[in-house]
C-alpha cells in the first residue's frame, strides 16, 4: 500500500498531468480538498473509487483514513491544488506516514503562479529587467511568516513578486511596496487561474487597491507585482541569437 500525493494544478482538469491522472484511476481511494479540487478532476477515478472530501476533516481524521487504507490495503490518491512544493500542507502528513511506516510518493502539478502567469500572456523573466521570481505570502493565521520573510525585503531586490493568499490585504501590499517599486509600477491580480470563472484584474501600485474595491476578488487570486508585467522594447537575450554559440547549436561557420 502507498499513499500518492498528487498535484491537481490550478484548477482545470485537463491541467493534472499524465501521471497524476494515472494515479487517479489506479487507487481505490481518494483523499480530495474538495474545497479548492475542480469536481471535474474526480473523474479520472475509477468507478467505484472511495472518495474522502478532506475540506471538514481534521490533520488526525486524515491520519486515520490513511491508517484505515494501509490497514486494507489499499493504494490512495491524495490530491492537493496546485503544486506540492508550495503551500500544500504535505509535509506535516509526510511526518506522520513515516512514523507508521508508510510508504508515499510525490506527483508535481502545474503550481498556480504558472497558470496565472499564462492567464497574462507574460514571461515573467524578461532580459536584463526581472530575471528572479519571488514566491510569497503574507501573514495568515493558517501559519506565521518567519522574521526575515517579508514584503519589505523582498521588494529591495526589484524581483518580481508572486503574492499568494494575500488579496484581502491588498492595501498592506500597496503600502510595503511602493517606495520601493514606485507607484507606476505594473501589478497584475489573477483570480481563480484556470477555472472557468477565470478573471485577471490590471493595474499599478497608485491604482489597483481602487480598481479592486470597485471589481472585488476574494481567495484564490494571485497578486503580481514587478517591472517584467508590461515590459516592452527590451533586449532580446542571445539564446537564439544568430551569432551565439552553443553546445547543441553546431554553427561554427558562423
Amino acid at each position: 500500500m502507498t499513499v500518492h500525493f498528487i498535484g491537481a494544478g490550478p484548477g482545470a482538469a485537463d491541467l493534472i498531468t499524465l501521471r497524476g491522472a494515472r494515479l487517479l484511476a489506479s487507487c481505490p481511494v481518494c483523499l480530495h480538498a474538495g474545497s479548492i479540487v475542480a469536481p471535474e478532476l474526480l473523474q479520472h477515478c475509477a468507478p467505484g473509487t472511495k472518495l474522502i472530501d478532506t475540506a471538514p476533516m481534521s490533520l488526525d481524521e486524515i491520519e486515520a483514513a490513511y491508517l484505515e487504507a494501509h490497514k486494507a490495503g489499499h493504494d490512495v490518491a491524495r490530491l492537493h491544488s496546485g503544486d506540492l512544493s508550495v503551500w500544500s500542507a504535505v509535509a506535516e502528513q509526510i511526518r506522520r506516514l513515516e512514523k507508521h511506516g508508510i510508504p508515499y510518493t510525490l506527483t508535481p502539478g502545474v503550481p498556480s503562479f504558472a497558470a496565472a502567469a499564462a492567464a497574462l500572456r507574460r514571461e515573467l523573466t524578461i532580459p536584463e529587467i526581472a530575471q528572479s521570481l519571488v514566491l510569497t505570502r503574507i501573514f495568515g493565521r493558517a501559519s506565521k511568516m518567519p522574521p526575515g520573510e517579508t514584503l519589505a525585503g523582498f521588494g529591495r531586490t526589484g524581483a518580481t513578486l508572486a503574492i499568494h493568499l494575500a488579496i484581502h490585504a491588498i492595501d498592506r501590499v500597496v503600502a510595503e511596496l511602493t517606495p520601493y517599486y514606485g507607484g507606476d509600477c505594473p501589478v497584475a491580480i489573477v483570480f481563480r487561474a484556470s477555472w472557468p470563472d477565470e478573471r485577471v484584474l490590471t493595474g499599478t501600485l497608485e491604482t489597483i487597491e481602487a480598481q479592486l474595491a470597485a471589481d472585488p476578488m476574494e481567495r484564490t487570486a494571485i497578486i503580481f507585482v514587478g517591472r517584467s508585467l508590461a515590459a516592452e522594447g527590451f533586449g532580446e537575450s542571445s539564446l537564439y541569437d544568430a551569432h551565439y554559440q552553443r553546445r547543441f547549436r553546431g554553427r561554427d561557420g558562423l
